[in-house]
């Protein structure tokens, strides 16, 4: 893991929670992000009942899964992206207008999501389409610049969700539900595929400051097999069922991609140190990703229970603690403190976790005190809020280092600089 320059030291620091959110952009939309994603389970199910206010011509499932996919992980995908890109190209990142520019963007996408507002879906759509178009294009001309192809394969992914995500407002404005549906299910599994980059890119050198946390050495390597197997079988999946391929075909390509992010949970098994939170939740996000894919291959296959079973444990489980996991320890590294969850942070995860097993459970024959979607929502909301707490103080105020220049920089757990990005050698 290394550090970049002292840009907190080098320029005139934020004054103030707003401008501290919109200094760098993990702090702005990791927030949005964690509150959008426990403020819309909760609506669409405990206030609205499994309906959206304003849903006529779209049904109010097809918008709760763009809303939590596009929504939800979408500002996390924001945050990452302008996070990490610069530190792994050594450049300046995006500050200021320019988040609040992309924030924009998103919020007006949320406003019509939020309420099934079909009759301003176009509005919604461009919104939408807009940042994303906005980060590909910027992260290709950050990577001609730079002369550098670490981003090429983000640069691709992003380009595959951006047409996933065209396609499907286009099914929503037409009524051709099939046509959306598939879509949006492609989107999922375009994240997932972004999901397998990021943690080919930060699973390594966590594990290893987990192992060394004076960072004077690097115990783990991971297999270079591992570092892009994960998404390129996902892309197999999602080229498959767009040629048709049959039923039993299709199905084994999902258990494969399936097969190749559970392989990624044995990076996990590094002696006694494996309990260490931030290495639990990488890991348990590779088995969420990867158990869903397989379940839901299975049921192609005629397993008793609907595809859509394993694609909420991939969607849900998989993406949603991969977010929480990058959220926790990037709002450690990055704001300058040690690894190590809090109470509240883990309790989070727990709860996460928890959530989908709920969501889950009616369709794997197991009876609940009380309806599922109330449950799960309940304990989804729960834990980003969690992690909204127990963060807002690192995220709201920039972390200066204790003491004089010389005393700080002897201290690595407290850097002039906020810690980067980690990202694995390749």
């Amino acid at each position: 893991m290394s550090c970049g320059p002292a840009t907190g030291r080098s320029r005139p620091l934020p004054r103030g929670p707003l401008a501290t959110l919109g200094d760098e952009g993990f702090r702005l939309f990791f927030l949005l992000g964690a509150l959008y994603a426990a403020q819309f389970p909760a609506l669409w199910v405990l206030a609205w009942g499994l309906d959206l206010p304003m849903a006529q011509d779209v049904p109010p499932a097809l918008w709760h899964a763009h809303e939590m996919l596009i929504g939800a992980f979408g500002a996390a995908l924001i945050g990452f992206v302008t996070t990490a890109a610069p530190e792994w190209t050594d450049t300046e990142p995006p500050r200021g207008r320019p988040l609040w520019a992309l924030a924009g963007l998103w919020a007006v996408g949320r406003t019509v999501g939020l309420f099934g507002w079909d009759a301003f879906g176009a509005v919604g759509a461009l919104a939408d389409l807009g940042w994303m178009c906005a980060l590909t294009v910027w992260l290709g001309v950050l990577s001609i610049r730079r002369r550098t192809d670490r981003l090429v394969a983000f640069i691709a992914w992003l380009a595959i969700l951006t047409v996933c995500t065209a396609v499907g407002h286009f099914g929503f404005a037409t009524g051709n539900l099939t046509l959306a549906t598939q879509s949006i299910h492609l989107a999922g599994f375009a994240l997932l595929g972004l999901l397998g980059l990021a943690l080919s890119r930060i699973t390594a050198p966590v594990t290893n400051l987990v192992l060394d946390p004076t960072e004077r050495t690097s115990p783990f390597r991971p297999h270079p097999g591992r570092l892009h197997l994960a998404p390129g079988l996902v892309l197999v999946v999602m080229a498959g069922d767009l040629l048709g391929v049959s039923p039993a075909v299709s199905a084994w390509l999902l258990v494969a991609a399936g097969a190749a992010f559970m392989d990624r949970v044995g990076e996990a098994f590094i002696g006694r140190e494996i309990a260490m939170a931030e290495i639990l939740l990488l890991a348990g996000s590779s088995a969420l990703a990867g158990l869903g894919l397989i379940l839901a291959g299975a049921a192609r296959l005629g397993a008793p229970w609907p595809e859509v079973t394993g694609l909420h444990i991939a969607f849900m489980g998989g993406l949603g603690l991969g977010v929480y996991a990058v959220y926790c320890i990037a709002g450690l590294l990055h704001t300058g403190r040690p690894l190590g969850l809090s109470r509240a942070a883990r309790l989070g995860a727990g709860m996460l976790v928890a959530s989908v097993m709920l969501r889950v459970a009616p369709d794997l024959g197991l009876s609940l005190p009380l309806p599922a979607p109330a449950l799960a929502s309940g304990t989804w909301t729960a834990a980003f809020l969690l992690w909204a707490i127990a963060y807002w103080p690192a995220l709201s105020r920039v972390a200066l280092p204790e003491g004089p220049p010389d005393r700080a920089a002897s201290k690595p757990h407290l850097p002039a600089a906020p810690v980067r990005f980690p990202e694995a050698a390749e």
